[in-house]
């Protein structure tokens, strides 16, 4: 179509003659496109001196092309008809070359060989004899371009409409790109390669032709080579990527996996990663969501620092997504891209991540945890299946969602399958052998295989107890008086397992946390044992527990922690105490009653009633008595509290 355009323009526009339409003055461009040449003769009709007159027949070939009335009257003729008429014949006479080939000669003129039916009638008007009764080219463009007629057909749709595409409306723009879409598979691929693929990428960067633009310019893309791609679609992709509209990127995000395999890691570490990770904290969710999706796209192209540095950091922030569904994919994601995660750092990332989906509220992030961790199961040791996993699922056994609960039975089977295997090839045991176990101590006995596991159990365990009773040599002093009876030293016995009483009269037992680190107790004379403290003593080497890892015990407050408190105990049962008279604690901070009525008394003269004053009385110092058990010190170390 690009020649009668041309020609059409120099007859109307231009008032100028072409002169020289033929084949030889066609020439097609690198896209395919057609291209009018051979202006040697043209001339405006207003010259009158201009060549065509003088040098017209001169041209190459003219006798065959030649007008009927030039080659009669010679082509001064010119001046006496429309000057349109030479180059309505001669583009006539194209159309038959065009259709048959060769043109032989004016005998040929009209004959309608090879010529579509519906350009029949207007291309005979073009060859008509009479030069006044022919068809301008501007009137037959216009009836080519009638709804239905000859002109009228998507390949010249196309090839008039990309040159404006930039400047079409958005419903036009919309509708030539559905129609080239359809028509991608029938054109000729220089033709797209050269001439629309151009225009399209420059209508999606500066024109507005959006994300439609961009699929087509997809669709094209997929017939080229890499050469070519590299050369003409990856510059203006990577521009594409630092553009801020929000429908590009989305658009971009989704056509990667078409592009991917174009790209070099280089580029995708240095130019496009940086600029896809700007998505991971945009504010619409549905550009977070599709860099989301994007990382299994692009993660075979990274490298491993890039993977384990920066795109860990970006995927850390998704876990916690406002948005479940973000949630959601970032596990399965994480899931997915195991296997391409260090080895240093892999199960740590996986463990923390899954671990905490497993107690997000949204189901379906549950249920891709434990799917991940099902299928990353050969990422973990043992210990951490053992420890760490099978722990943080069987929360799940029993979660209010059915799906939840059935997946976590499938998840657990994969692990305990796992930690079974493994401990199927452990050892029995990694004691040393009975013989090199030194007689250091009381030995306890080993449960017998002939009878109740229980009864065994118990039975060592009470025999290692009285093996401790056994060992306590020596009379126990009374830290109260020196004078104390039997039986109160026998109450002092039973009295001094339990804690020191409070102000309500009440005790509580005190939790034993770890065992004895001393085979024999050595009480020292300097000091004497408060009533909560123990005189047995383990006599078995220490053994270190931490009990950090159970967390802060409670501090006697009375409330239900679940079993960490025990029950208050009465101070009034057991065995009546020696009727000898107590003193009763006194703390300093009392009144001297009695001295104050003395002293009253003296002031008087009198005394109290007129008698004689009272003699003063040394009050006797009061005994404190510290009911606070005493703290621990590394200096003074005697196993309290480690027996049990």
């Amino acid at each position: 179509m690009g020649p009668i355009y041309t020609v059409k323009f120099i007859n109307e526009e231009a008032s100028s003659i072409h002169g020289n339409l033929k084949v030889a003055s066609i020439y097609t461009s690198e896209s395919g496109e057609w291209k009018l040449g051979g202006f040697e003769v043209l001339s405006s009709v207003k010259d009158d001196d201009a060549v065509i007159y003088t040098y017209g027949s001169l041209v190459p070939d003219s006798a065959r092309y030649t007008p009927p009335e030039l080659a009669k009257s010679g082509w001064d003729a010119i001046k006496k008809g429309p000057h349109s008429a030479v180059d309505s014949f001669d583009y006539g006479i194209l159309l038959f070359e065009v259709f048959n080939g060769n043109y032989i000669g004016p005998e040929q003129a009209g004959q309608t060989k090879g010529i579509p039916p519906s350009m029949h009638a207007s291309y005979k008007r073009l060859v008509n004899p009479n030069p006044k009764a022919r068809l301008s080219i501007g009137h037959f463009l216009e009836q080519g371009r009638r709804r239905g007629s000859f002109f009228d057909t998507p390949l010249i749709k196309l090839t008039e409409g990309i040159d404006q595409l930039g400047v079409k409306s958005p419903e036009e723009r919309e509708a030539f790109l559905n129609d080239l879409d359809q028509l991608t598979d029938d054109f000729p691929e220089d033709f797209f390669k050269l001439k629309v693929l151009p225009e399209l990428l420059k209508s999606v960067e500066f024109g507005g032709g959006g994300p439609k633009a961009f699929g087509v310019v997809m669709k094209i893309s997929g017939k080229l080579s890499n050469e070519d791609f590299d050369l003409r679609v990856t510059p203006v992709i990577i521009r594409l990527f630092g553009n801020p509209d929000r429908a590009i990127r989305v658009c971009l995000l989704d056509n990667l996996p078409l592009m991917i395999d174009r790209f070099s890691p280089k580029v995708v570490n240095d130019k496009i990663f940086p600029q896809i990770v700007t998505g991971f904290t945009d504010l619409a969710p549905v550009v977070r969501e599709q860099t989301l999706k994007s990382v299994l796209t692009i993660i075979p192209k990274l490298s491993d620092r890039t993977i384990n540095g920066e795109l860990l950091k970006y995927l850390a922030k998704t876990a916690n997504d406002e948005q479940p569904g973000i949630r959601t994919n970032t596990t399965i994601c994480l899931g997915k891209i195991a296997k391409h995660l260090g080895n240093s750092s892999r199960a740590k990332v996986l463990i923390a991540a899954f671990t905490r989906s497993l107690r997000d509220p949204f189901v379906h992030a549950r249920n891709a945890a434990l799917m991940a961790l099902a299928a990353t199961s050969e990422y973990f040791s043992e210990e951490d299946c053992a420890g760490r996993i099978l722990p943080s699922v069987c929360p799940l056994l029993i979660d209010k969602e059915k799906v939840i609960r059935d997946q976590a039975n499938k998840t657990i089977d994969v692990y305990l399958h796992k930690i079974r295997k493994a401990a199927a090839n452990m050892p029995d045991t990694v004691l040393p052998p009975p013989n090199a176990i030194e007689n250091t101590g009381p030995r306890m006995s080993s449960p017998q295989p002939n009878g109740s596991s229980t009864a065994s159990w118990a039975g060592w365990a009470i025999s290692s107890f009285t093996n401790k009773l056994s060992a306590a040599a020596g009379e126990i002093q009374p830290s109260a008086t020196p004078t104390t009876s039997v039986p109160e030293r026998l109450e002092t016995k039973k009295t001094a397992l339990v804690p020191p009483v409070s102000s309500t009269s009440e005790v509580r037992r005190q939790d034993v946390t770890s065992q004895s680190s001393t085979p024999q107790p050595q009480l020292s004379s300097s000091r004497t044992l408060s009533a909560g403290e123990s005189f047995f003593v383990d006599p078995e080497p220490p053994f270190e527990d931490d009990m950090n890892a159970w967390g802060d015990m409670d501090d006697g407050s009375g409330a239900d922690d679940g079993g960490t408190n025990v029950p208050v105990i009465s101070t009034t049962a057991g065995p009546k105490r020696s009727t000898a008279p107590v003193p009763a604690p006194f703390d300093e901070s009392e009144p001297d009653f009695a001295g104050w009525l003395a002293a009253q008394a003296q002031k008087k003269g009198g005394g109290l009633g007129g008698a004689k004053p009272l003699p003063k009385v040394a009050k006797p110092a009061p005994k404190k008595i510290d009911l606070r058990p005493k703290a621990q010190d590394n200096e003074d170390d005697d196993g309290w509290g480690e027996a049990w």
